[in-house]
C-alpha cells in the first residue's frame, strides 16, 4: 500500500508542476511557450516545422528525383526508379506523412483535459514521434504502384475535405468579427474602424478585379477569364444586397472580406491556368523569379492555413456556451492532427496538379486546368455557404412561427 501511496503521491505532485507551468505558459508572453519545454502550446509548432518539412521532401522529390535515380534502382517496387519519382514520390511521401497525422488523430481523439496519457503523447516525446513519422515516410516507397495510385485517388477526396473545413473556419472567423464589431461593447468605439475596414475591403476587391480584367483577357477571345472575372463580380453584389436585406442586416464588413476571399479565388484559379495560354500575360524575362517566389508564398501560406485552420475547432462545436475551465485543453487536439492529414492530401494535389498523369515544371504549384477549376468551384461553394449562413437563421425562425399553427 506505502508504493501504491507513494506513486499517487509522485503522479499528483506531477500534475501539481504541470498545472503552474501552464499557468506560468498562459501568463507569459507568447515566447514563453518555448521556454517552459514540452506543452500544447509549443506542440502546435513543432508539428507545422514537420509538416513543412515533410512536403519540402514531396517537392525535392518531384523535383529533383532523378539524381536519386541510381539508388531507387535498388527499389523492386520502384520499377527502375521512375514509379518512385515525380508525381508517384510526391504521392509516396504524402502517404506516409497522412498516416503519421491520422495515427496521431486516432490516438488524441477525446482529449478534453490536460495532465492526461493522451495529453501528454501529443506534446512531448518527439523522439519517437519523429523516427516514427521518418519510418511511414520511408515505408510507402517499399509498397507496389497500384497501392499509392489508390492513395492517389483518396486524396483527391481528404483533399477536398481540408477545403471545406477551411472554408467553413473562414467564413466563422468572418462573421465573428463582424459580431465582434457589431456588438454593444464595441459598436461606438469601432464604428469609425469597422467602416474604414469595410470600405478598404470593397476598394481592394474592385481593383483586384480591374487589374484581372487587365492582367488575364489581353484578347477578347478570352471569354473563359472574362466569365470567371464578371461573375465573381457579379457574386460579390450578391453576397452584399443579401447581406443588407433589412431581414439580415449583417452589414458590409462580412460581404466585404468575403469578396476579398473570393476574388483571391479568381485570382489563383485564373493564375493556375497553364502557363502557355495566350491569356495569360507574363514577361519572360520574370517568369522565372515569379514562378520561384510564388512557390515559397503558397507554400508558407499553406502551413499557416493548415495551422490556422487546426487550431480553429470551435467553429465546429455545436454547443458553443459551455464553460471553458482551466485544465481544459487549449484546442482540439483530435481536429487539429485531422486537419494536418487532409492538409497533406491536399498539398499532394498541389504539387502534382489534382493529377497523377499530370506532369508539373520545376517550382511550380496548383498549375493546370483541374486546379483552376478546383479553385472556381470552391469560389462557388463559399459563396453558397456564406449566403446560406445568413439566410438559414432566417428560415429557421419562420419554421418555428408556423409550427404552432
Amino acid at each position: 500500500m506505502s508504493m501504491v501511496a507513494k506513486l499517487e503521491a509522485g503522479i499528483d505532485a506531477n500534475a501539481t508542476n504541470n498545472s503552474k507551468r501552464y499557468a506560468e505558459i498562459l501568463a507569459g508572453p507568447w515566447w514563453a511557450q518555448f521556454r517552459y519545454g514540452s506543452n500544447p502550446w509549443m506542440a502546435r509548432y513543432v508539428y507545422s516545422v514537420m509538416f513543412l518539412l515533410a512536403n519540402l521532401l514531396a517537392w525535392a522529390v518531384r523535383d529533383y528525383g532523378p539524381t536519386a535515380l541510381t539508388t531507387m534502382n535498388k527499389l523492386q517496387s520502384c520499377e527502375g526508379g521512375e514509379e518512385c519519382l515525380g508525381t508517384e514520390g510526391v504521392l509516396r511521401v504524402s502517404m506516409g506523412c497522412f498516416i503519421f497525422y491520422f495515427t496521431m488523430f486516432l490516438s488524441t481523439s477525446g482529449t478534453s483535459k490536460l495532465h492526461g496519457q493522451k495529453e501528454l503523447w501529443h506534446s512531448g516525446w518527439w523522439s519517437a514521434k519523429i523516427g516514427l513519422m521518418i519510418m511511414l515516410i520511408v515505408l510507402p516507397f517499399f509498397l507496389p504502384r497500384e497501392i499509392i495510385l489508390i492513395y492517389g485517388s483518396i486524396a483527391h477526396f481528404g483533399a477536398g475535405v481540408f477545403l471545406l473545413i477551411q472554408l467553413i473556419s473562414i467564413i466563422s472567423f468572418i462573421t465573428w468579427l463582424n459580431d465582434c464589431c457589431l456588438s454593444e461593447k464595441f459598436a461606438e468605439r469601432c464604428h469609425i474602424h469597422f467602416m474604414l475596414l469595410a470600405t478598404t475591403a470593397y476598394v481592394v476587391c474592385i481593383l483586384g478585379i480591374i487589374l484581372m480584367y487587365i492582367w488575364y483577357t489581353p484578347q477578347p477571345t478570352c471569354l473563359l477569364n472574362i466569365f470567371f472575372i464578371t461573375w465573381t463580380l457579379v457574386l460579390l453584389q450578391l453576397m452584399t444586397s443579401v447581406s443588407l436585406h433589412p431581414k439580415v442586416s449583417a452589414g458590409f464588413l462580412t460581404p466585404g472580406f468575403m469578396g476579398l476571399y473570393i476574388v483571391f479565388l479568381c485570382w489563383s484559379a485564373i493564375h493556375s491556368e497553364p502557363a502557355d495560354d495566350k491569356c495569360l500575360r507574363n514577361s519572360e524575362a520574370s517568369r522565372d523569379w515569379l514562378t520561384i517566389i510564388s512557390f515559397v508564398v503558397a507554400l508558407l501560406a499553406m502551413v499557416i492555413a493548415t495551422f490556422s485552420t487546426g487550431i480553429d475547432s470551435k467553429c465546429f462545436q455545436f454547443r458553443k456556451d459551455e464553460k471553458h475551465e482551466e485544465d481544459d485543453v487549449p484546442y482540439g487536439f483530435g481536429f487539429f492532427h485531422f486537419v494536418f492529414a487532409t492538409g497533406v492530401m491536399y498539398f499532394a494535389m498541389l504539387l502534382i496538379g489534382w493529377s497523377s498523369n499530370h506532369t508539373m515544371k520545376k517550382w511550380t504549384i496548383d498549375v493546370g486546368w483541374t486546379s483552376t477549376w478546383v479553385r472556381i468551384v470552391n469560389e462557388w461553394l463559399a459563396v453558397c455557404v456564406y449566403l446560406w449562413m445568413l439566410v438559414a437563421p432566417i428560415i429557421w425562425k419562420s419554421r418555428q412561427v408556423e409550427e404552432p399553427r
